[in-house]
């Protein structure tokens, strides 16, 4: 009799618990943004928001935590309570490069979190000084395999992902090329287009301006798909270099253990937003690609986190660069 009760209490309170989920969003829920508010990270996520607000019949209210090179924010969520009411907008930041960069990382990025859903890649491009007598992809690698012991490049500072962007180009290029890092993009661009660093491999919508303006040379999108914001500009994939394909991302995750059906109302919203026309023009104008329909489940992102990990070791590893 006693266990006929029990499995009875047992099924009621699953029973709520799906009710629950069924019936989310009840209030407000916080995305955390792993930036300071005014950023290309943070307009990405401003820009999600308010869509996604609007088909959950709930604001989403931007919380941003910067710090740790993303992991504050990545810990704020991967501590929250698992109700559907915290999730964060990741990036290649809080979930691949500070898994190798920190010698004790704050959360682990596959198991603490529930995926729900990739949304877009944002390039880097590899743009030089102006004078730098190379023109297009072949010429530069031509031209770093005969002078790589001369030449150096910037980055917005060490373990960033414009300097891990231009380590693993390095190393498929099998040259050795010195590293010169900077507090933030803004110097590292003055010196570059002054003609005292010879390449960058930058954000791309960081790089428009400057090579709209001809102030910088542009090589090459280092990614499969052309830019939407650089169109004209080959990819070092269809140029032949395939394991050239240096980016930042974005994805949704909630803290692990968030229902399965809030998750899924989640990311029906995301995509919803995602496929929302006057968005998609948004966030094209901040270089983004948005995924392709088959990248969109939690099972991929899970996967694709753990292949970005591996991938990235082997850069993370060559550039030398460990923070404790």
């Amino acid at each position: 009799m006693r266990l006929g009760m029990g499995a009875a209490l047992a099924a009621l309170v699953m029973s709520a618990g799906v009710a629950s989920a069924q019936d989310w969003p009840q209030r407000p829920v916080t995305m955390v943004v792993s930036a300071a508010a005014g950023g290309p990270i943070d307009v990405f996520g401003r820009v999600m928001a308010e869509r996604m607000g609007q088909i959950l019949g709930q604001s989403v209210v931007i919380e941003n935590v910067p710090g740790a090179g993303g992991m504050v924010g990545g810990q704020r969520v991967a501590k929250a309570d698992p109700d559907g009411y915290t999730f964060i907008l990741g990036t290649i930041a809080t979930h691949a490069h500070s898994q190798l960069l920190y010698r004790k990382p704050l959360y682990d990025a596959v198991t603490d979190f529930a995926p729900v859903t990739l949304i877009a890649e944002i390039p880097l491009v590899l743009i030089a000084r102006k004078d730098l007598p190379a023109n297009g992809l072949e010429d530069f690698v031509a031209y770093a395999k005969a002078n790589q012991a001369k030449m150096n490049y910037g980055s917005a500072g060490a373990g960033s992902a414009t300097h891990l962007g231009c380590a693993l180009l390095n190393g498929a290029l099998g040259t050795s090329i010195q590293h010169v890092p900077y507090k933030g993009t803004g110097p590292a661009m003055q010196d570059l287009t002054a003609g005292r660093l010879d390449f960058l491999c930058e954000i791309v919508v960081t790089a428009v301006p400057q090579i709209q303006a001809g102030t910088v040379k542009a090589i090459a999108t280092l990614s499969r798909d052309r830019s939407p914001v650089l169109p004209n500009l080959p990819t070092a994939y269809e140029k032949g270099f395939k394991d050239i394909q240096a980016y930042t991302w974005t994805a949704l995750f909630f803290p692990k253990n968030t229902p399965a059906p809030i998750v899924a109302k989640l990311r029906d919203a995301a995509i919803g937003t995602m496929e929302t026309p006057s968005v998609r023009e948004q966030l094209q104008k901040l270089g983004a690609t948005i995924v392709a329909p088959d990248r969109r489940t939690p099972d991929y992102l899970g996967r694709f986190v753990k292949s970005e990990i591996e991938k990235w070791s082997v850069p993370v590893k060559a550039s030398g660069a460990v923070i404790d």
